[in-house]
């Protein structure tokens, strides 16, 4: 039900869907390449262990959807990577924004 909801009525104005669809798909690309976590800090992860850009682009969908965007992102990565990467993004996102831990 939530799907369907989300896909007749997205969380985001009609004018960011290009740059929502954007961001999206490069999470799909990091999670696919390089992954949201790291076991050693460095180059594309902060201190913490987490992917920078992810947590960049969570920020950027915070403040265009809030945590309805962020869920919805969140959705699709668990649709279309499996639920250990969506795991990894959920604990990625960990203090961005409006984000829960769905995963908790």
């Amino acid at each position: 039900m939530r799907f369907l909801k989300r896909m007749f009525n997205p969380p985001y104005p009609q004018d960011a869907k290009k740059e929502v669809d954007r961001l999206i798909n490069e999470l799909l690309s990091i999670g696919e390449k390089e992954d949201f976590l790291s076991e050693t800090p460095g180059g594309r992860y902060n201190r913490r262990c987490r992917h920078i850009r992810t947590r960049e682009i969570g920020t950027r969908l915070d403040e265009i959807g809030g945590y309805e965007l962020m869920a919805f992102a969140y959705d699709r990565i668990q649709r279309k990577l499996g639920r250990n990467l969506s795991d990894h993004l959920d604990f990625a996102w960990f203090e961005v924004g409006h984000w829960t831990n769905l995963s908790e």
